[in-house]
């Protein structure tokens, strides 16, 4: 049975106001305003908490709490608050090669969602960090597709597609994905091992980021970024627990949970020794 879906507190939370009929002018706006709204973070795993992906508990903390989420959490709302509007949307798998090459034989990590208007298949992904798309793409290889933010091109299809992103003149690999069903189990088993392995780097690291527009807002461990579309990014080093939590609530409007072991986290954050990430 389909998990029933909030969509006015949904509408509220992205400042969402217009038509709903399940068109490319409404997915458009839609994925502009979600990652302009909802931060992408990972605060529970670090934590030691669960990462539940049920509509309940994602609208709660997404929705109710003015939290954020990992690409999970993200992709799975949006593509049950599209169903509920008539679109016809199912999620699919990736390995992300960003920084990293080698996971292109590794096991899937990130989650996407693939969405048909009008015939046309789009790919929609409100949940990738510092990189996160903020217009869905058309699923055709070869074409540079510009966003608001930056500009992406897709390859392949035989059956491996990979999402491309022009950095400067440089292009840069994403990820690599195929269009297999995938079924919520596999999602559910993923999910778990990322939000629990003492060797994920969601249980390891704090990454936060958000894309309002004209720039990118970006948190890695103790390093906070703007990265405007134009020009260069600045950059500054959060110095105290009272700047960590000024910047999550104020800079990406994310209100940290309230717990104890949130001063201890923060605190082992402010001097990381991984090198920083420049996604």
């Amino acid at each position: 049975m389909p998990e029933k879906v909030n969509l006015n507190a949904y509408f509220e939370r992205i400042g969402f106001a217009g038509s709903i009929a399940p068109s490319l002018a409404t997915l458009e706006l839609l994925h502009a305003l979600h990652p302009a709204a909802i931060p992408f973070e990972n605060l529970d795993p670090l934590l030691g908490r669960p990462v539940r992906l049920d509509q309940h508990s994602l609208e709660r903390k997404l929705l109710g709490e003015k939290r954020g989420g990992y690409c999970f959490e993200h992709n799975l709302l949006f593509m049950r608050e599209l169903a509920e509007l008539e679109y016809s949307a199912r999620p699919l798998l990736a390995r992300v090669l960003w920084n990293d090459a080698d996971n292109a034989t590794r096991p899937p990590t990130h989650m996407l969602v693939l969405v048909e208007v009008n015939k046309q298949a789009y790919l929609a992904d409100v949940g990738f960090g510092g990189l996160t798309l903020t217009t869905p793409l058309r699923l055709r290889a070869d074409v540079e597709q510009a966003t608001p933010h930056e500009t992406f091109r897709l390859s392949g299809g035989d059956p491996d597609w990979r999402l491309d992103v022009r950095i400067g003149e440089d292009w840069r690999a994403v990820y690599m994905f195929t269009l297999d069903p995938v079924g919520m189990d596999e999602i559910e088993a993923i999910n778990t091992r990322l939000s629990t392995d003492p060797a994920s780097a969601f249980t390891r690291q704090l990454r936060v980021a958000l894309a309002p527009s004209g720039r990118r807002l970006k948190l890695w461990n103790d390093t906070f970024t703007i990265q405007p579309v134009e020009g260069e990014a600045e950059k500054r080093r959060i110095e105290s627990l009272d700047d960590f939590k000024q910047v999550l609530e104020s800079e990406f409007g994310l209100v940290p949970p309230d717990t104890e072991g949130l001063d201890a986290v923060l605190s082992r954050l402010l001097s990381p020794t991984a090198p920083e990430p420049s996604a």
